[in-house]
């Protein structure tokens, strides 16, 4: 630490399978409150083998878990030591929260790989990594972990909205502040684009060609995950086991089904701002770039939707992360149970090298 500036690299993996999210941050409590300030970030992008790895890892033999979890760490310290050399940077710690494989929380576990030991032998820097398992033996989801940083560093709106592989949100209600996931966002509507060919739906264009299923619409919208309240997380296994059987059953052509799935993120995030009241929404994430989704959700609410500078847009969770590294090192709490519906709040994180 240098003068209380607390110097990280948040490294972040989403499900949307986007690339792997680094970005150097600066943290300082200056009267009463945090500041920051994110400094070079890039997004390296995974290869076909990576891609292949992480999307089909939960389906391979047990013990290709452990050793993809040590080769995945090594290449996040391999991707963060070259990030450094890049940018001449100091740095005094990585906070990484790895790709998650699995996350059952109602199971009692979830899992994200990109092993801490390996980072740091790489990088020969203090990690922390595994930011949610201490939530989720306390009875909590392990998420959503980035509603922390919007209530301490981006407090100015009234609800932060993250369009990444699911879409959720956080919101002042009172003197409390809410969050949970609302509904699959680009995990679903990227793998529609790959069934045609491509890796997404550039601005949401196919989508804008399609006709909206009513019947398809209604079961998705009638899923009971929706009808839930208070702490509530999204994985790949209910996309899985609930969503995917009921887009198959509908039988439509790739444009029907994204601007169906595009109509359901829309209306249930809709639903979820107007029942928190926000005047004004940050929105951030990959989602942020379809044009179509984007245009279509401002005409279905009356708050005002503000979309930050491309740099806040791409790294605002990597930049959490690192957030979450800080106070981790301070010995503040972390994980807040009023999000995660956890039985206490909770300081998560593993430490390596320190």
């Amino acid at each position: 630490m240098n003068n209380n500036k607390s110097r990280v690299i948040g490294v972040m993996s989403g499900t949307s399978l986007d690339g792997l999210d680094l970005a150097y941050c600066e943290f300082q409590f200056v009267r009463d409150a945090w500041e920051f300030k994110l400094g070079p970030a890039e997004t390296i992008a995974y290869n076909d083998t990576w891609k292949v790895r992480l999307s089909h890892l939960h389906e391979q033999p047990i013990h290709l878990y452990p050793k993809t979890d040590l080769f995945y760490g090594r290449f996040i310290g391999q991707e963060v030591k070259q990030f450094i050399d890049r940018h001449a940077l100091q740095v005094d710690l990585i906070a990484s929260h790895g790709h998650t494989i699995f996350h059952q929380p109602a199971e009692g576990f979830t899992a994200q790989i990109g092993n801490g030991a390996a980072i740091h032998v790489e990088t020969g820097l203090p990690v922390i990594a595994d930011f949610r398992t201490v939530d989720v033996m306390l009875g909590g989801q392990g998420a959503p972990l980035v509603p922390i940083g919007d209530a301490l560093l981006f407090n100015k709106y009234d609800a932060c909205l993250n369009l990444g592989g699911f879409a959720n949100i956080s919101y002042s209600s009172g003197n409390k502040r809410k969050a949970f996931d609302i509904v699959p966002c680009n995990i679903i509507l990227n793998a529609l684009a790959n069934q045609a060919g491509m890796e997404y739906d550039a601005g949401g264009a196919i989508a804008g060609t399609g006709k909206i299923n009513t019947t398809l619409l209604n079961q998705l919208n009638q899923l009971p995950f929706y009808r839930q309240h208070g702490a509530r997380s999204l994985g790949r296994e209910w996309v899985e086991e609930a969503f995917w059987p009921l887009i198959k059953a509908a039988t439509l052509n790739n444009e029907d089904a994204l601007a169906t799935l595009t109509e359901h993120i829309i209306l249930q995030i809709a639903a979820c701002i107007q029942i928190s009241g926000a005047k004004s929404v940050l929105i951030t994430g990959g989602g942020v770039y379809n044009q179509f989704l984007l245009e279509h959700l401002k005409a279905n609410t009356t708050a005002l939707c503000v979309v930050p500078d491309t740099s806040i847009i791409d790294f605002k969770e990597a930049l959490i992360f690192a957030f979450l590294g800080v106070l981790k090192i301070q010995h503040q709490p972390n994980v807040w149970c009023e999000y995660t519906g956890a039985s206490r709040n909770s300081i998560g994180g593993a430490l390596f090298g320190f």
